[in-house]
Parts: structure tokens; C-alpha cells; sequence
């Protein structure tokens, strides 16, 4: 059985992200199209977490090898859904809480690509405090991916989080980690796709 691979997406973007659309597209390349999930996450982290768990559902009932590529707030989550479910993750400039004050996040935000308008509220905030992985279990299901030029995370939070995982830690770039394309190969042998 083919490997299945997920993108989780960070806070206000969406499936139509360059990281997201440029993985789809190496798999279409590839002819793995059909072995590539990206869906809209909602607002809510404890119904994006809900989403991704039913999405989850019928691939490991099946005995799928799945993997997850969370970046930003997708990696938050994709760390919550490797620990939860013992799957691998490949992690892209990710959140780690306790080196970010997530309450200034609280208002009104655009989604990126619909220009959509939507609300980040307190409860959010609770629902993804009750989220966090302190620390990963078995670091070796992980391969931590940052820039340290990133303009919004201190990415020594994540290189202190994800101690013991494979860690690629790149000079300069930023937020939307720069050498994404240079990656994808690597990302699909680390999923086992060959």
C-alpha cells in the first residue's frame, strides 16, 4: 500500500500556499497525486484537530503509512497528530508555544488566499493550549525544517523542542522557509513514497 502524505497549513493560509500547491505539484509530477491531502483547516484548533482525526480515520484503519508536513501552525498540529496516532512529521518553521505569546493573536484576521474575513478568539487560544506536546515522545518520527532568518518565530524554540529529531537548520531565509522547493525529494523519501 502507498504511503499517504498530509499538509497542514499554517494560521490564515490555506491549501492555495506555496509550500502546499508546489508539494502537490512534484507529486502530480510523480504520479502520486492521489497520495496528497491538503485540507482548509478551520479557525478553531480543536475543530481543525477534529477535522484531521476523521481525515485520518480510514487511511490507518487500512494500515497506510501516513505522514504529516505541518509548517507554522500546521506544524503545531501536525506535532499533537504524530504523538496522538504515532505517525511521522516533517515540520517547517513550526510553532512551539512558551517561546510565543499566542494571546496577541486574538482579533480579526484575512484568510490569505479567499480574503475571507475570520475571528481568532480566547477560546481558540484555550483550545490550543490544551494541544500542546511539551515534548515528543520518539524525537526520530520528526524532521524539524527552519530558517533562521524567520521573521516570526524564534526558530531556537523549535531546534530546543525537537532535540533528538533530524533537524535541518538553514542560514537566513524566513518565515515562509525560502529552499522549500529544494526539500521535496527528501520530504518523499522521509515519508517512504522511495
Amino acid at each position: 500500500m502507498k504511503p499517504l502524505l498530509v499538509y497542514l497549513h499554517g494560521f490564515s493560509s490555506g491549501p492555495q500556499s506555496f509550500k502546499a500547491r508546489a508539494l502537490h505539484a512534484h507529486m502530480t509530477r510523480l504520479g502520486l497525486a492521489d497520495r496528497f491531502l491538503c485540507p482548509q483547516l478551520p479557525v478553531s484548533p480543536a475543530a481543525a484537530i477534529a477535522l484531521l482525526a476523521r481525515l485520518l480515520e480510514a487511511p490507518l484503519a487500512a494500515g497506510t503509512r501516513v505522514t504529516l508536513v505541518g509548517s507554522s501552525l500546521g506544524g503545531f498540529y501536525a506535532t499533537h497528530l504524530a504523538e496522538k496516532f504515532s505517525l511521522a512529521a516533517v515540520l517547517v518553521n513550526p510553532v512551539v508555544l512558551g517561546s510565543l505569546d499566542v494571546r496577541k493573536w486574538v482579533g480579526r484576521h484575512t484568510w490569505h488566499y479567499t480574503g475571507k474575513p475570520f475571528e481568532f478568539t480566547h477560546a481558540h487560544v484555550a483550545e490550543l493550549l490544551a494541544l500542546d506536546v511539551p515534548q515528543p515522545t520518539e524525537p526520530s518520527r520528526y524532521w524539524l525544517l527552519v530558517e533562521t532568518g524567520d521573521e516570526v518565530l524564534d526558530y531556537r524554540a523549535a531546534v530546543a523542542r525537537y532535540a533528538g529529531a533530524r533537524q535541518t537548520v538553514l542560514a537566513g531565509g524566513d518565515h515562509s522557509f525560502t529552499r522549500w522547493s529544494a526539500y521535496l525529494d527528501e520530504i518523499l523519501a522521509f515519508a517512504g513514497f522511495f
